[in-house]
């Protein structure tokens, strides 16, 4: 008889971001005439950069002549997108990379999500609490986190990121092998400092843990003692592997490009781990279309660091208009700085799901109840200010009416 993944069956109920979504659709087809707003998942608005799409224009002209056409392409990534990669966003910044240490992918969600087939099952897994789900459910599915229990696995390290911590988390108490941590926050929009980088670092180091750094968000920082990348950190490349994406940097959510670093000094086990995502790449993944990597490269021209910059003021923006409304209603808010997410406290000790409906039934405006980012969500929503300028306007005057 077939056997299945039995840890499927323990993950609760449909992915966070399905939920909301289903129950928008619900709410819309329940009253049509109403305007629904959504500001609950990170997806852009913008479109991508002109420069961009010239590239990607090109780029599929030659797919059409002989001499231009590539089929396969190197599951790493094309040499001239790591190349540009290394220039723009890490040379920049005094980190020297070799191209061997750049993977090209599909998505960093992809990414985090898959790292974990280089590590065995019996590790232990610290996670901040809120977290991107992703990082907590595809443990789950590889069978690290459990038994799922009142809104907690029972093998995962929670690091609670509260009002208390100023919504950063603090070293674990116990011994942990895999330590997850994105800095800006997703959701809660924070941003850690090198001061406070350096620590996990050395914590890593010293007990020969595995951090897994996302810096998806590093295109928002703009306060300039908040590092882009984990390895500005002294010691980091010893025991850090980062992912980074295109999705918000340059619009890339639905033409899916990405990359992840993993230093050749980071060893582990006996093992260089640089060898073995080469490895499970190669065996997993047949590359990004080079039209994409073509269109990934020019957003580091001089006019695609342009134009991708001024979508990225356009969202900061945004930001600024949630964050200052919510503020002057008077909840309590984080993120919207550096970052492209508002994490905003519900009233009167509300739940968020309590919050995330009336929001919804009251507005049209669709959020994301904090509860589903992990057990220390309870009580906040999370906002994106990847909205258009006119929605995220509306929202903010209608969600001012009802608070």
């Amino acid at each position: 008889m077939l056997n299945i993944n039995k840890n499927f069956k323990k993950l609760p109920g449909a992915y966070l971001f399905s939920t909301v979504a289903r129950l928008a659709e619900e709410y819309q087809k329940a009253h049509p005439e109403r305007e629904l707003i959504k500001m609950s998942i990170g997806d852009v608005t913008r479109p991508i950069a002109p420069s961009v799409v010239r590239a990607m224009e090109t780029a599929a002209h030659e797919m059409g002549t002989a001499e231009g056409f590539r089929g396969y392409g190197p599951e790493q990534g094309y040499e001239f997108l790591r190349s540009a990669i290394i220039k723009n966003d890490y040379i920049s910044r005094g980190i020297e990379l070799d191209t061997s240490e750049v993977f090209v992918s599909d998505g960093a969600k992809s990414d985090c999500g898959n790292i974990g087939d280089i590590f065995g099952i019996d590790n232990i897994v610290a996670v901040c609490d809120p977290v991107y789900p992703v990082y907590v459910d595809t443990n789950a599915m590889a069978g690290r986190a459990g038994d799922y229990k009142e809104g907690r696995w029972s093998r995962l390290v929670y690091m609670p990121c509260t009002a208390e911590t100023g919504f950063l988390p603090e070293l674990p108490k116990t011994s942990v092998d895999i330590i997850y941590l994105c800095f800006p926050n997703n959701p809660t929009g924070a941003a850690a400092t090198r001061v406070q980088l350096k620590k996990w670092v050395d914590y890593a180091k010293d007990c020969g843990a595995v951090i897994l750094y996302d810096s998806a968000y590093e295109a928002f920082i703009t306060d300039p003692d908040i590092p882009h990348s984990i390895y500005e950190i002294d010691g980091a490349k010893e025991c850090a592997i980062e992912f980074r994406s295109f999705s918000k940097t340059a619009g890339f959510t639905g033409m899916r490009c990405a990359y992840t670093i993993v230093p050749h000094e980071l060893k582990c086990d006996g093992a260089e781990l640089n060898a073995l995502w080469n490895r499970r790449q190669c065996t997993k993944f047949n590359g990004v279309p080079y039209v994409i990597q073509r269109a990934a490269e020019a957003v580091y021209s001089p006019d695609g660091q342009r134009e991708t910059r001024a979508a990225i003021e356009y969202y900061l923006e945004n930001a600024k208009i949630i964050r200052t409304a919510l503020s002057a209603a008077g909840l309590s808010v984080c993120g919207g700085e550096n970052a492209p997410y508002i994490w905003a406290k519900a009233p009167k000790n509300m739940g968020s799901w309590d919050f995330f409906n009336e929001i919804l039934n009251k507005t049209g405006v669709v959020t994301t109840p904090g509860a589903g980012f992990g057990p220390s969500g309870e009580g906040y929503i999370r906002l994106t200010a990847f909205s258009t300028r006119e929605h995220t306007q509306k929202a903010m005057e209608l969600l001012g009416n009802i608070l």
